[in-house]
């Protein structure tokens, strides 16, 4: 009999973390290898939330914090969703937690119960099904394919939700589509979502400044305010603070949920660091401006690699409305055979013949529940991107 825990057996290591993980170590071994599997930015955290950081530590806070997070980070976010997206709250309605993905283990283990239903639209990000089935749900996995934009339907969602449903999660912009739910989108999910009130809404908005092109950002209790007592809005420092390493998530939402929440962290991780929590205040609270700049570059970017995907033999690429991610299909691509005789049969076989014989790593399509696609992160260095996707075009042609 094994030692380990059974409800190991239902899931896998992180596909996204693997992937770089693999890179890396090809590196190391002196490998030519493009690494387009992480979902974080290539630009350094700005000087000014650096500044916060250094600043708490030479003023000695850098004692244990509350489970909820401190005070100022927790006003801070209350300001950000009053003045960014119309919602008020009250900071003992935050958590602050270890980045995005504790706040919704958090969520969900304080909430789920053996059985219930968790619907989550696909693609989704590696993450949501996974911590479900820790908790015990029952991930309910909605297939939304390229005809529909990559996004649920008001049909899709009214034909999921069933008696035992807890959750729906939306995440706009998408990983690992970059996908946008508009203003529209969101109405007509909450129109059904006003059918059905033991629903909550799970709302990750991580992405949320990373738009381009005029899309404008919604959240759904900002189209619906008669939803807001069943949402938990869920966002983080990570993507457009560029402020990964940081680890400082946080989520807003029902007093009682939060804090159940809160009773949860204070037996796991207590808080997040400190230090990285007044850094997270001086990034709320300070200049902005950086991130117009960054989504410039974005732009140039997903221009530059969707053009150069959609002239690869065999790829069809959409152009994303935010984020930093392409999930282009492969579907003209299985079934051809490789140099080597092997043939293509999923998307996993062709990731893994862009890393073992063009150096380029990118993530599978069923990794994130929707084949045969694969996602690569257009958040490195634009020469090369443009070295990786010259690299793609020459590996499809080379199958036949």
């Amino acid at each position: 009999m094994s030692f380990l825990a059974d409800r190991l057996s239902l899931i896998q290591p992180s596909p996204t973390v693997a992937v770089s993980t693999k890179a890396a170590e090809l590196k190391a071994a002196g490998k030519d290898v493009i690494g387009l599997g992480a979902g974080e930015p290539d630009f350094d955290t700005p000087e000014h939330i650096k500044q916060a950081a250094f600043d708490a530590i030479n003023a000695g806070k850098t004692k244990y914090a509350p489970p909820a997070g401190i005070p100022e980070l927790r006003q801070a976010v209350c300001d950000k969703l009053q003045r960014d997206n119309n919602l008020s709250y009250t900071p003992d309605q935050i958590q602050v937690g270890c980045g995005g993905k504790q706040t919704i283990y958090n969520a969900l283990m304080a909430s789920v119960n053996p059985g219930d239903e968790v619907i989550i639209p696909a693609p989704y990000w590696v993450s949501y099904p996974d911590i479900a089935m820790l908790c015990e749900g029952k991930p309910v996995i909605v297939d939304c394919g390229q005809e529909s934009g990559f996004k649920i339907t008001a049909d899709q969602l009214r034909a999921a939700i069933t008696p035992k449903t807890k959750w729906l999660i939306l995440n706009s912009p998408s990983n690992p589509t970059g996908a946008g739910y508009s203003h529209d989108d969101l109405r007509a999910l909450a129109d059904v979502l006003l059918e059905h009130d033991h629903v909550w809404v799970m709302t990750d908005d991580m992405y949320e400044f990373l738009v381009y092109d005029g899309f404008e950002f919604w959240t759904i209790a900002q189209v619906e305010p008669k939803l807001q007592p069943r949402v938990l809005t869920l966002n983080g420092l990570s993507k457009a603070y560029c402020m990964t390493g940081w680890r400082v998530g946080y989520a807003a939402g029902d007093k009682d949920l939060i804090k159940a929440m809160n009773k949860l962290q204070s037996q796991s991780t207590t808080s997040t660091s400190t230090i990285s929590q007044w850094a997270g205040v001086g990034a709320l609270n300070g200049d902005h401006s950086f991130i117009a700049s960054n989504n410039e570059v974005f732009v140039q970017r997903r221009d530059l690699v969707v053009s150069m995907l959609n002239q690869a033999d065999g790829i069809d690429c959409l152009t994303p409305q935010g984020a930093f991610y392409v999930y282009p299909s492969i579907a003209g691509l299985i079934g051809r055979k490789t140099p080597a005789g092997k043939v293509i049969e999923t998307d996993e076989d062709f990731v893994t013949y862009l890393l073992e014989e063009e150096g380029v790593a990118a993530v599978h399509g069923a990794a994130f529940g929707l084949s045969p696609h694969f996602r690569i992160s257009y958040a490195t260095a634009t020469d090369l991107l443009e070295e990786a996707c010259s690299r793609i075009q020459r590996a499809c042609a080379a199958l036949n």
